[in-house]
């Protein structure tokens, strides 16, 4: 029974790092968009994903930036977005959407999505239709 023991740990063990490292593998970064201005300096060839409503996009929205409103986002490919590791910088209004796409993106098989809150938070340069 004692040599059984250490044995029974070391499995417990290592099936706790497992569910980790999984759990990892299948859930989204949240940075502060602080961090986020940092990525996108630092970082090339990502996608800055707004997803609020058409109509909100077109008010003011992040240079660059492509429109996929979280409601839009189901169980179905998504065209505009065709590599599942390419780096997904996702946003909405205040941060509430933005987590909801972010998760259901993780669960469409995307691995590099970063969830940075919302515009409303936003310091940086801003494409309105009002200019």
């Amino acid at each position: 029974m004692k040599k059984l023991i250490p044995f029974l740990l070391v499995i417990v063990f290592l099936a706790g790092c497992a569910t980790s490292t999984e759990q990892e593998k299948n859930s989204y970064r949240q940075v502060s968009m602080e961090e986020a201005v940092t990525i996108m300096e630092e970082e090339s060839g990502y996608i800055i994903l707004d997803v609020r409503t058409a109509e909100e996009y077109h008010e003011k929205h992040i240079p660059d930036a492509i429109n996929i409103p979280n409601e839009a986002i189901s169980s179905n490919e998504i065209e505009e977005l065709p590599d599942k590791d390419q780096l997904i910088m996702v946003y909405c209004r205040s941060g509430n959407r933005s987590k909801q796409a972010a998760e259901k993106l993780i669960k469409l098989g995307y691995t590099n999505i970063v969830e940075f809150g919302g515009i409303n938070d936003w310091a940086g340069e801003i494409v309105s239709s009002e200019e």
